[in-house]
């Protein structure tokens, strides 16, 4: 159990949201993440989503060399790579580049799911409608190794052996964490040895039972003897707790819209989503998925982050920014997002 304040890091799914343009949604997520690191936060990770008309994070390790750019401090890392979408050699070659542009600040998250749907897993990996998730486990192993110092060996049926090396003279790697929402992802990341991320902000279910299978079957690996776990939530945080209700409806409105198998949209703006027509299931997933974020003032969300970081015993917190721009706000800037992390910030 941790009784002092979690260190804060940030999840950024770069929101495109009604009339902004993907360049302009880029352009305000990596402001969001200069005022990350000037505000103190531990690391910044983009996800990997694909083909959404609200969301412009599909490549992490380009958001990722862009952001290290503009920072100085703090890591910065995927959350996660899809492996299923890719082929080792890429990821770990990915990787290794920005390890090298940004030494000692590259987190590698790597998750199993796709990301998307079965046409964009195929047009991914030309390997058909089904992503290759039987391979995840060898292909962690496959990227740990391409990263390593003395490379991987590819042993030919026919007799032989190859070297390959993701960069040829690397100093540092990246660290490597598995991400998931399963029992299985669990289980995988105690098994190697490794550090592990529940996806709380989009699935909060299961999150203690995948916390016990992580810390009970851990098995201490030279990188990390001990198991190391933090923890996601969507969190909007504003000056007063009316405001911050309202700037949480948008993304609140687009996880319904998913919940439900709707058409998805870019994401709207608060006026937006305070005059659309609702229905009885679109409230009931809302209200579901409200009871699981932290939403008020900096100073209630901030004792809520604490809270949440004390009953889970970490000592780290993953807030993913979701407040919502109003028709007013500048296309490409975030202020209800930058609000969010300035004002948590302050409180903790």
């Amino acid at each position: 159990m941790t009784a002092s304040a979690p260190a804060l890091s940030v999840l950024d799914l770069v929101p495109v949201h009604t009339g902004q343009t993907s360049a302009e949604a880029i352009a305000s997520s990596l402001a969001l993440a200069e005022a990350a690191d000037r505000l103190g936060y531990r690391r910044y990770w983009f996800a990997e989503h694909h083909n959404m008309p609200a969301v412009a994070s599909t490549t992490p390790p380009v958001l990722i060399a862009a952001a290290a750019g503009r920072t100085q401090r703090m890591r910065l890392g995927s959350g996660g790579v899809m492996l299923p979408n890719h082929a080792p050699l890429i990821v770990a070659e990915q990787f290794a580049a920005l390890e090298a542009i940004a030494p000692g600040r590259i987190d590698l998250g790597l998750g199993r799911a796709p990301g998307s749907d079965p046409v964009i897993t195929q047009l991914l990996r030309g390997s058909g409608t089904t992503s290759d998730v039987e391979q995840f486990p060898r292909n962690i192993e496959d990227i740990r190794a391409l990263l390593a110092g003395d490379g991987a060996t590819v042993r030919f049926t026919s007799g032989g052996n190859y070297t390959v090396h993701s960069t040829p003279a690397a100093t540092s790697t990246p660290e490597v964490w598995l991400l998931g929402s399963s029992d299985y992802s669990a289980q995988l990341a105690a098994s190697h040895g490794l550090p592990y991320v529940f996806a709380n902000h989009f699935s909060g279910h299961g999150l203690e039972r995948a916390l016990d299978l992580y810390r009970t079957g851990y098995q201490p690996s030279e990188e990390h003897p001990q198991p190391r776990t933090f923890l996601t939530v969507n969190a909007v945080a504003a000056a007063t707790a009316e405001e911050a209700e309202r700037r949480a409806l948008p993304q609140l409105r687009m996880m319904a819209r998913l919940r439900l198998n709707k058409p998805l949209v870019a994401l709207e703006t608060v006026e937006e989503a305070l005059a659309a027509a609702t229905d009885p299931a679109t409230d009931e997933v809302i209200a579901a998925a409200r009871s699981r974020w932290f939403v008020g003032t900096g100073e209630t969300v901030a004792a809520e982050t604490r809270e949440f970081a004390t009953r889970y015993g970490v000592d780290e917190v993953m807030l993913s920014p979701v407040a919502g721009v109003f028709e007013s706000e500048p296309m490409d800037a975030a202020p209800g997002r930058t609000a969010t992390l300035e004002l948590i910030a302050a409180a903790l």
